[in-house]
């Protein structure tokens, strides 16, 4: 699952295209998560890591992702192998060249420790993902609405 990147274009060529980090492993997420993503009228670049080993690999440009841009936000999931999301949000906060990268938690989890820890690592946004392919792409045209079209993010 790693490696991969997804592009749709705006008939904009003024538009400076959007790039995306999805950080998840459960692959039924990530489908569901990018068409949310790819539908609008942005210019979005998603980019996939399926854990967050790949996703330091990633933010630090590291091995294969050497030439990988610096991403506009990130959505990061907390449960995952071999690094899970809290220890990814843990070192991008501790990392000067990081920190300002906007990081929004989707996860399956609504517990209350999962959600204070988070924001006490200065997550940006925690968002339960919903059941339902309907909610779920819902929640996260939302998420790209305010994100990209409230927000002002901050330069790469």
């Amino acid at each position: 699952m790693g490696g991969e990147t997804m592009s749709t274009v705006s008939s904009n060529s003024l538009v400076k295209p959007i790039d995306i980090l999805l950080v998840d492993d459960d692959k039924g997420d990530v489908l569901l998560t990018t068409k949310a993503l790819q539908q609008g009228k942005l210019c979005n670049t998603i980019h996939i890591a399926g854990d967050g080993v790949e996703a330091m690999d990633f933010l630090c440009r590291r091995g294969e992702y050497r030439d990988a841009p610096r991403p506009d936000l990130i959505l990061l999931d907390l449960n995952m192998p071999r690094k899970d999301g809290r220890e990814v949000l843990e070192e991008m906060k501790q990392d000067a060249a990081l920190r300002t990268i906007p990081i929004v938690i989707l996860t399956t989890s609504d517990a209350d420790q999962d959600i204070l820890r988070s924001y006490h690592l200065h997550a940006n946004s925690y968002v339960t993902k919903p059941v339902g392919m309907e909610k779920f792409i819902n929640v996260v045209s939302e998420i790209k609405g305010y994100w990209f079209s409230v927000v002002k993010l901050p330069p790469r």
